[in-house]
């Protein structure tokens, strides 16, 4: 039984979902996603509260049972309020700009590193913050997540890029005798 599956998932005024085809499609006042939705999962729709099921209990629609709730969970809450995640360039000579749809980064290569920018994210780049924002949970945790791993912080001066909330375990320097 999953704990997650089982909760009452509550769409907010302004919020509607439809199901139809396989598909779920959320719309809000920030726009739309949709999702297609596994053979084994069912999902119910009561006024403005969503459940999820599935349709038989095996071990594969077990497992996937919670993931497609915690999957509607965030494009209900991604159609309302946008998610973020926010990257810290650390090093001397590091930098990054936005120019159009690109990231240009300068982490310390021969050449700069130039990233394009998915169509439904946006992106922010302030001295050594960068911000990504958008509507999908795993658009935006994605596309940090490949920017952070083109110089990921290293464990001894913490140069690198890393998230605002991340905490780099320092290591002690070779000691002298």
């Amino acid at each position: 039984m999953s704990k997650i599956g089982k909760k009452v998932i509550n769409l907010p005024a302004n919020t509607e979902i439809k199901i139809s085809d396989g598909r779920v499609l959320v719309k809000g006042p920030l726009g739309e996603l949709s999702r297609v939705l596994h053979p084994v999962i069912e999902v119910k729709i009561q006024g403005s509260e969503v459940n999820v099921y599935p349709k038989k209990l095996t071990t594969e629609s077990q497992a996937l049972w919670g993931t497609y709730a915690s999957h509607i969970t965030n494009m209900v809450s991604g159609v309302n309020k946008l998610f973020e995640k926010k990257l810290i360039l650390e090093g001397i000579g590091f930098k990054s700009e936005v120019k159009g749809d690109k990231i240009v980064l300068a982490l310390g290569f021969s050449h700069p590193v130039e990233v394009s920018i998915p169509k439904d994210l946006k992106v922010t780049a302030e001295k050594n913050l960068i911000t990504v924002s958008g509507r999908d949970k795993e658009g935006v945790g994605q596309f940090a997540a490949r920017l952070r791993s083109l110089k990921k912080p290293e464990p001894y001066k913490g140069k690198g890029m890393r998230y605002s909330d991340e905490i780099i375990r320092r290591k002690q320097g070779k000691k002298s005798v």
